[in-house]
């Protein structure tokens, strides 16, 4: 995997489109002119984890002894099923959590933007190819800025693309992350069968 396809890949999981919805409902209580420094603040929090869960995560699975194909087959099944819920959004999930007052930490940083499945895939990442994390670490960045922007900016561009157009726009990332998600576990069988 290159860096771009690792960036891509991250950029895809942590999903700032389908968020914004999510980002601009937990903030209307939050006064306007404090918005951007709360998102900034949460934005900066969730680099932070992802950082620290990137170095720390592979020795979390010589701890819990998963190795690297069960690990691989395992994030493309959970790739697959956050891809299935881009794709096919339930209509009786909530939008967002109920949140009196401002955000911190939860729900924004964790789990909006340093989810589970970002936290898998820099896991997997790691778990592969650790000697490469100067790498990882550049992807991980790199998609971070690019969801950090569209997260800043996630009132303007709600506004500009309406409902309609952000739920289509993940629908399509949605798709594309189902083919890498399927793509991951037929290389996790391949390493596995040939062990």
């Amino acid at each position: 995997m290159t860096v771009l396809s690792a960036a891509i890949l991250l950029f895809l999981v942590m999903d700032p489109l389908g968020n914004i919805l999510l980002f601009v409902t937990a903030l209307k209580t939050v006064p306007v002119h404090r918005r951007r420094r709360v998102v900034a603040r949460e934005l900066l929090i969730a680099y932070g984890v992802l950082v620290v869960f990137l170095f720390t995560g592979e020795h979390l699975l010589h701890w819990l002894n998963i190795s690297g194909p069960a690990l691989t087959i395992a994030g493309g099944l959970v790739l697959f099923l956050i891809a299935l819920r881009m794709v096919f959004p339930s209509a009786d999930s909530p939008l967002a959590e109920s949140i009196k007052g401002e955000p911190f930490l939860v729900p924004l940083a964790i789990p909006y933007v340093a989810g589970p499945s970002t936290l898998a895939t820099l896991l997997l990442l790691m778990s592969r190819e650790p000697q490469r994390w100067p790498e990882w670490l550049l992807a991980l960045t790199c998609a971070w800025l690019v969801s950090a922007a569209i997260l800043v900016l996630g009132g303007r561009i709600g506004e500009f693309l309406g409902k309609r157009g952000l739920l289509a726009l993940e629908r399509l990332m949605g798709l594309l992350l189902v083919a890498l998600a399927v793509q991951m576990s037929i290389e996790g069988l391949r390493i596995a069968l040939r062990t």
